[in-house]
């Protein structure tokens, strides 16, 4: 390193727009309202409001022009009581501790309403993958990975995909933690390429859960998905899949947005040629037949469904008033705010919370552990299949303890998924 030149990311843009809410803050507040229906003893309560263990590493990697730039790494492992720590890792210009603590507890809360065998992590660096070439973003992988790998494991907390990284991402960390313990371990990471393991049906499992949700929620609200128009917000991988598969039910895509636009057409946008537009262009803005808007028009457009499949904080108390959508699923991790919530529901807007829908990524992802752990491999639609059955079981115990209990899908989510992790603190006691 001798002669190089030296840069930080570590001040990167600020972590948290201060127009928006602390996404740690809206999830203990969340906590809050679900402790409150359960009764929580406050000692479990406090538990549950701290993370279990917060790593913060500096990744130093050498960029094409010679220098080295030190990224700013997280892993937080919220909770492990239900089993391994299971969490994705997110590159942005904008992850933050308190962010990650954020998914982290989300994903607590996540795979306990799956009933599935895990905890809660999440990790994220610094830095902005738009900008930086493969090279850079695979040594950058490396040495996170390397500055993590004492804390990561099979049974310990196992990464995944999240906003801007990849199947390729997953497997340059199996392979650097395969290096640093001496022995191929493919079962450290999930929604790696299917030659390294990974599942058949990973990549869409998102949006197809999504979907899956979509469809109960119809049914609930009497909906006719063929009759039904819907937008996305975050043409992203999530967002993508999900419209190509609910346009497969007969629904119309009519708005579609990602970070450098929207565009909208009341005639319908055929999902599978903006996903190619998007794929040679880079944006979906600019696809024929459609005129451009901004997010938060997207967000109040005249449809069905609404589908935010982007980062948290999009839906505020001021947005929501304007949601004209009779039902929301959530595919991005906390889209909605607290306060907005109380707007939805005042208006009386169906919400799918971004908890149970988007959960078909971890659920795919449990599979994969399994299959990985077995040395087996199962064909896609039996992956499909228990993916089907696992997050619409899901939904009905949701629906049914809201209707039991008379709350939004939201609170009844929480009062399932927190329930769960408080049971198993109360068994498993506090030791010593």
């Amino acid at each position: 390193m001798r002669g190089a030149k030296i840069m930080s990311q570590a001040s990167s843009p600020k972590a948290m727009s201060q127009s928006k809410p602390n996404p740690f803050e809206n999830a203990l507040e969340q906590l809050r309202i679900a402790a409150e229906y359960l009764k929580l003893e406050d000692g479990i309560h406090k538990m549950l409001a701290s993370p279990k263990r917060q790593l913060t590493v500096s990744v130093p990697a050498r960029m094409d022009d010679g220098s080295v730039n030190v990224f700013t790494g997280y892993r937080v492992q919220y909770s492990d009581v239900r089993g391994p720590c299971k969490g994705g890792i997110r590159y942005h210009p904008n992850v933050s501790l308190d962010e990650v603590k954020a998914l982290a507890a989300w994903m607590t809360w996540k795979c306990s309403i799956a009933d599935i065998p895990f905890g809660g992590a999440k990790g994220g660096v610094i830095c902005n993958p738009k900008s930086m070439s493969q090279g850079e973003l695979e040594r950058m992988t490396r040495r996170y990975t390397a500055g993590i790998a004492d804390f990561i494991g099979p049974y310990r907390d196992v990464p995944a995909p999240d906003v801007y990284t990849n199947a390729q991402v997953m497997a340059w960390i199996v392979d650097t933690y395969s290096s640093l313990k001496g022995y191929m371990i493919p079962e450290v990471v999930t929604g790696k390429p299917v030659p390294l393991g990974g599942s058949l049906g990973r990549d869409k499992a998102t949006g197809r859960g999504a979907v899956f949700c979509t469809v109960e929620a119809a049914k609930v609200k009497g909906m006719d998905l063929k009759k039904s128009t819907f937008a996305v917000e975050g043409y992203g991988n999530a967002g993508s899949n999900y419209a190509e598969l609910l346009q497969a039910h007969g629904a119309k895509l009519v708005a579609a947005s990602d970070s450098k636009g929207g565009v909208t057409s009341k005639a319908g946008i055929d999902a599978v040629k903006l996903n190619a537009y998007k794929e040679k262009t880079g944006s979906v803005v600019g696809m024929p037949g459609t005129q451009r808007i901004d997010d938060n028009q997207l967000l109040q457009s005249e449809v069905d469904i609404l589908c935010p499949a982007a980062l948290e904080n999009a839906i505020t108390p001021d947005i929501a008033k304007g949601v004209k959508a009779e039902v929301i699923v959530e595919c991005a991790n906390g889209p909605t705010t607290p306060a907005a919530d109380k707007v939805l529901d005042a208006n009386k807007v169906f919400l799918v919370p971004d908890v149970l829908a988007n959960s078909g990524g971890v659920i795919v992802s449990y599979l994969e552990w399994v299959q990985n752990l077995d040395r087996i491999s199962w064909p896609e639609a039996e992956v499909n299949s228990r993916l089907e059955a696992k997050i619409t079981g899901a939904f009905k115990e949701v629906h049914q303890t809201s209707q039991k209990r008379g709350t939004s899908m939201r609170t009844a989510a929480l009062i399932v998924g927190v329930g769960r992790v408080a049971d198993a603190i109360r068994t498993l006691g506090i030791f010593p």
